[in-house]
């Protein structure tokens, strides 16, 4: 499973490495994004429903993770 942790300040949105790292996971790829501004985790889960990617979400305290496999 890769790991993609946008956290803590970015000079840009945490968007951009949450997409990049999907567009460039390889079909049946395991795919674990860590968020923690929660605007960002329900646009991404939107962008992955209208993508028809079923997904799993796990809240720990200030974290939002969400998995899935490409």
């Amino acid at each position: 499973m890769k790991t993609i942790d946008t956290c803590g300040p970015m000079p840009y949105s945490p968007l951009i490495p949450a997409v990049k790292a999907i567009c460039e996971a390889q079909q049946g790829e395991t795919l674990e994004i860590v968020i923690d501004k929660e605007q960002v985790f329900a646009d991404l889960k939107e962008f992955l429903a209208e993508q028809g990617i079923g997904f799993r979400e796990i809240y720990d305290r200030e974290k939002m993770r969400l998995q899935f496999t490409k």
